[in-house]
């Protein structure tokens, strides 16, 4: 019987893996028809480190998570087993993916530059992993932002709203109409949303220190995103990788 349960559990661990490397391999093969190869292989490998580092997080703040998931065009996630007791926490889980999904740009970025020319697709897969993690901070849940946010107020998420608005208006995109269906609960939430309510009291009840701390960081990393994505952008468009 111990030997059943076992192999049972080893085998439910093994699909999970399965999950993830099978889901990972179909994006990447998505990916690599239209991109090409190694923008894919490079691309897929910036998700996962943008996810892991929600892992980390969730990780250390004790909670149970899965692996992560691919979906071409929609991005990963990993799955969150036990959802945070507050906001705090949350904040936390949700500063780990652009924070370490960042330090994977920035490493790709330094390497593009040692490259020379023959790293100019590397400085693009640079851009996307900037890009990608500057789009997660719109203070709107359920990116990232919105969950950083919500240490401070969920009021915040109404922000997010003419920040995707104008995101659609200069690039209309199925993938942004996803994310504002998904979104549009957490908007009603956040509009009926009232400090003093006893419901909202212990979720999102933190110190000023708490929150002074996440809203630096926070503001912090928006910024450093947005002058990177900025400036590679600026370089690829010139064409030129000798920076």
């Amino acid at each position: 019987m111990i030997k059943l349960l076992f192999l049972l559990f080893s085998g439910l661990k093994f699909s999970k893996l399965l999950l993830t490397g099978g889901s990972m391999l179909v994006s990447l093969v998505v990916y690599a028809f239209i991109y090409g190869w190694r923008y894919a292989a490079g691309f897929i490998a910036l998700l996962f480190v943008h996810e892991m580092g929600h892992y980390i997080a969730a990780k250390q703040r004790g909670l149970d998570v899965g692996a992560p998931t691919f979906i071409p065009f929609l991005g990963a996630w990993i799955e969150l087993k036990e959802l945070p007791h507050d906001a705090e926490t949350e904040a936390y889980v949700g500063l780990g993916g652009p924070l370490v999904g960042t330090l994977g740009a920035l490493a790709c970025y330094f390497v593009a530059r040692d490259m020379g020319m023959s790293g100019h697709w590397l400085l693009a897969v640079s851009y996307s992993g900037f890009f990608l993690n500057l789009f997660n901070l719109i203070p709107l849940s359920p990116l990232d932002g919105g969950r950083i946010t919500a240490v401070l107020s969920p009021r915040l998420w109404l922000l997010g709203v003419p920040m995707l608005l104008g995101l659609f208006w200069l690039n209309p995109s199925p993938i942004l109409i996803i994310v504002a269906i998904m979104a549009a609960p957490q908007v009603l939430k956040a509009w009926r949303y009232k400090a003093n309510d006893p419901a909202n009291g212990d979720y999102y009840r933190t110190s000023a220190e708490t929150r002074l701390s996440y809203a630096t960081a926070y503001l912090g990393l928006l910024a450093f995103l947005a002058v990177m994505t900025h400036d590679v952008h600026e370089m690829l468009g010139a064409g030129r990788a000798s920076f």
